[in-house]
């Protein structure tokens, strides 16, 4: 028996490390190559490795545990990424190992649990059953701790690229493409300045960043829409957390900076969500960008989540932790400093944050940064993440457009 389920454990596990080899190396995203991915490709490739060639000399309760959670992260990922990709868009490029990784997860989990069934003991010593109990306990919480802060650590460095919507902006624009310091091509519009203002509407191209965009241009500002690095039409490897989408930002900055139609001083930026997080790192490093508005800013490393109110406990900053750790790991890149500590390099640049109800890091930031006179604080009524426009939208843009006419006058 042992033979054989050590067959079948090798077998998936064979795919799994197949379907990571050619994500980081066989086919890598565009703009990249096998060799910016040694860490994400060669890590989890190894760990599987050595899994497969000791799992015939492990106890079986061990190998069980260590079947269960290969197999559950592999199916969790997959489905996140590989098989909700095939569903919504269709099949390419590396999905179609992706699939198989997922099955391949699935046949582990069902490995393991074969396994646990097999091995376990008949008599009906009351301990035992508890001890039992106290097992299957631990294990579901491993398995939203680890698993789960793994799986979520894979999704955001793994994540399917968002389709470019059709442009309506109400003015005619111009197609851009900017080059980063680190070599990607991004790609984006353009609707020039006739005011010699222009806002970075950050990031992306979809239909809700065009409304923002909208209101801008119908005020006389230029606006500037990219998307980042492994989105859209853009070059490079997805990243949901934003940790290198500063470098996208400084390239938006320096296309703007070369316009005729726009005066280098007076340049802001509107970021929503992640885009509100990387807006105010690059504020914090660059006086280039003289005003930010920033919605929905919340943590992007456990540094970050264990500020918020209810989330720092022997739970959930676990969860963080291996959150951080994975997308570390998968994204080739070391976690950006704390947003809690570059807010207080900003001032005395003005800044307008907008958060949802429930959103309670973006007062933290506005805290952190000594409450500065020219910064704003808004709590939108009925807003969900990043829906204050549509919550409240003559208000929205009347503070907005009213926040950019003093900042960048």
């Amino acid at each position: 028996m042992l033979g054989r389920e050590t067959a079948v454990a090798r077998a998936t596990i064979a795919v799994v490390g197949l379907h990571y080899a050619d994500v980081a190396f066989l086919q890598p995203e565009p703009g990249t190559s096998a060799a910016d991915h040694l860490v994400s490709g060669l890590v989890p490739i190894g760990l599987l490795a050595a899994l497969a060639a000791l799992y015939p000399r492990m106890r079986a309760g061990l190998r069980a545990a260590l079947a269960i959670f290969v197999g559950l992260f592999a199916l969790v990922s997959g489905t996140a990424t590989s098989v909700s990709h095939v569903l919504g868009e269709g099949a390419s490029g590396d999905d179609y190992t992706g699939v198989l990784a997922t099955l391949g997860g699935g046949l582990l989990v069902v490995t393991g649990a074969f396994t646990l069934w097999r091995s376990r003991k008949l008599d009906r010593k009351a301990r035992r059953y508890v001890r039992r109990a106290m097992i299957a306990v631990a294990g579901v919480v491993v398995a939203v701790e680890v698993v789960g802060g793994a799986a979520l650590g894979y999704y955001a460095t793994h994540r399917p690229r968002s389709a470019v919507s059709d442009p309506n902006l109400a003015r005619p624009h111009e197609e851009v493409t900017l080059t980063t310091s680190d070599g990607l091509r991004l790609e984006g519009w353009y609707v020039p300045s006739r005011n010699r203002a222009a806002v970075l509407v950050f990031p992306g191209r979809s239909g809700n960043k065009q409304h923002h965009a909208r209101n801008l241009i119908g005020r006389g500002y230029g606006v500037l829409l990219i998307d980042n690095r492994g989105q859209g039409a853009s070059e490079g490897d997805a990243n949901a957390f934003g940790w290198d989408d500063e470098t996208d930002v400084d390239a938006a900055l320096d296309f703007l900076s070369s316009r005729a139609d726009v005066d280098a001083n007076r340049i802001g930026g509107l970021g929503l969500s992640v885009g509100g997080e990387t807006l105010l790192e690059t504020a914090a490093h660059t006086d280039r960008l003289r005003a930010v508005v920033s919605e929905g800013a919340g943590g992007r490393t456990v540094k970050e989540d264990r500020l918020m109110p209810g989330k720092a406990t022997w739970i959930g900053l676990p969860y963080f932790a291996i959150v951080t750790g994975t997308t570390a790991v998968f994204s080739n890149t070391m976690p950006p400093a704390s947003l809690n500590d570059l807010v207080k390099e900003i001032p005395p640049r003005p800044v307008f944050l907008i958060h949802a109800k429930g959103e309670s890091l973006t007062p933290v930031y506005f805290r952190s940064a000594g409450k500065p006179e020219n910064w704003e604080l808004w709590q939108v009524p009925g807003a969900k993440h990043v829906g204050g426009l549509d919550a409240r939208p003559e208000e929205y843009e009347r503070r907005v457009i009213g926040f950019f006419d003093r900042a960048l006058r």
